[in-house]
Formats: C-alpha cells, sequence, structure tokens
C-alpha cells in the first residue's frame, strides 16, 4: 500500500514514521508514505495557498488550485482520495479492514476556516475521527495512516491485531506481565495455570465484561453464542446489575 498525505505542515507528520513500527515498516517496503507539501502545487507567488473567504467572515480557507493540480499529478486510477473532515463519517476499525484492500490511498489535510468546497467533489470519501473540532486535519491523516499501516502483511503478526479491541466487535480483555506479584497486587492465577482452554474462557469473559461495563453499545447486534451469553449473565450477577 502507498499513501499520500497532502499537507501545509508536513514537518508536523514526517517524525511519526521515524519511530517504532512505523520507521520498520516504511524501511522494510511494507508499506509506502509519502508526505508532500501542498505549498508546491500553488499557483501564486510566495506559494501561497489559502485566501479570505468570499462573503465575509472569520478565518482563511485553502484554494482549489493547489488541490487540484496535486491530485492531477499524483491520482491514478487504483487512487482513492480521503479528505480529513468534521463532516466526514467517523472512521473506525471495520473501515480500517475495508481500505487495507487499497493500492494507493491520498489523504488531503484541511486546515484554518476549512476548504475550497470545489475541492470536495474530488474526493472520493470524508472521513473524520470524532466529534471534536482540531486545528488541522494533520492529527486525522497520521491516526488513519497508523491504522491502516498496521494491518499491513508483516507489519505486525496476524494474531496480534485480530485480539485488538474493535478488530473482533469487543474490547480486548486485560493483559499482565512479571512480576506476578508486586506491592500487594497479583496476576490472576489462571493465567499461569498452563490451561489454555480455561485461560481462553477468562480472557473472553473478560473481554465481554469490558465490553458490557464501558462499551455496551458494542453488543448491539454482536453475534452472541451460548456461552457467550451465559458470561454476560455472570458478568451481570457479578456487578450487580439488574435486567
Amino acid at each position: 500500500m502507498r499513501i499520500d498525505i497532502i499537507t501545509i505542515f508536513p514537518e508536523m507528520i514526517k517524525p511519526m514514521f521515524n519511530e517504532s513500527i512505523m520507521k520498520r515498516a516504511v524501511l522494510q517496503n511494507l508499506i509506502e508514505i509519502n508526505v508532500i507539501d501542498l505549498r508546491d502545487y500553488s499557483v501564486l507567488k510566495h506559494n501561497k495557498v489559502d485566501d479570505t473567504p468570499y462573503g465575509g467572515g472569520a478565518g482563511m480557507v485553502l484554494q482549489f488550485p493547489p488541490f487540484y493540480l496535486a491530485l492531477k499529478n499524483l491520482r491514478n486510477e487504483q487512487t482513492h482520495v480521503m479528505l480529513t473532515s468534521p463532516r466526514g463519517k467517523t472512521f473506525n476499525q471495520q473501515r480500517a479492514i475495508e481500505l487495507q484492500q487499497k493500492q494507493h490511498i491520498i489523504i488531503l489535510c484541511g486546515h484554518y476556516e476549512g476548504i475550497d468546497e470545489r475541492v470536495h467533489d474530488m474526493v472520493d470519501e470524508e472521513v473524520s475521527i470524532g466529534d471534536y473540532v482540531l486545528t488541522g486535519g494533520e492529527l486525522a491523516a497520521m491516526v488513519i495512516t497508523d491504522a491502516l499501516a498496521r494491518l499491513q502483511d508483516g507489519v505486525i503478526k496476524k494474531d496480534s491485531y485480530e485480539q485488538d479491541s474493535f478488530h473482533m466487535g469487543l474490547l480486548e480483555h486485560p493483559h499482565y506481565t512479571k512480576p506476578f506479584s508486586y506491592e500487594g497486587k497479583e496476576v490472576p492465577e489462571v493465567l499461569t495455570s498452563g490451561n489454555h482452554k480455561e485461560i481462553d474462557r477468562w480472557r473472553r469473559y473478560q473481554s465481554l465484561k469490558q465490553t458490557f461495563l464501558k462499551r455496551p453499545d458494542l453488543l448491539n447486534g454482536f453475534p452472541l453464542d451460548k456461552e457467550d451469553i451465559k458470561m454476560l449473565e455472570e458478568i451481570k450477577k457479578e456487578s450487580n446489575i439488574k435486567e
């Protein structure tokens, strides 16, 4: 997969790809990430890319021509263009899985008061990472890129991300590591029992419990089997929750 991020602040994004898993993924050619300065496509003096809005109002608006020229140069038949926008559909793990199949993605980062509406007409998808306002789309672009990168073959082990929260539809179970006991806080004994059937059941139980108590909305429509339903009844009793 190749991801091109178009922004007016490329130095804000570049450090993300110089650390940890993302750095290894890029160095091993598991994913290609390019950060492109929108100003390189400016048609005005001093590489200006914004102007005051028609009709008046506060703030500056990013102009149409630079985005048009950038997409004309970078886009091909396989390209999927995304625009970070508060009016876009909320990005989630399911969407990340769907986008994993794309060969080439371009992410346009908004900034200032907004983007010329004609840019919206050139994109395939508007996407938001939450119902709040940021100073620009750079953080959203980094979030989306990170979520997509970790799903690429070889970036991390498949069985690692398949147990992640949201990937399987539930919140993830708790994790523990050494030491077994510290300051009176101990690891659940089942995890050191060596009984993998009981460990798997404990993890499923804890995953359902975390979801039921913290994100019950995720259970709506989730395919629960008989054992899941039984566990949820146990969780309700344990938590003193009445129907």
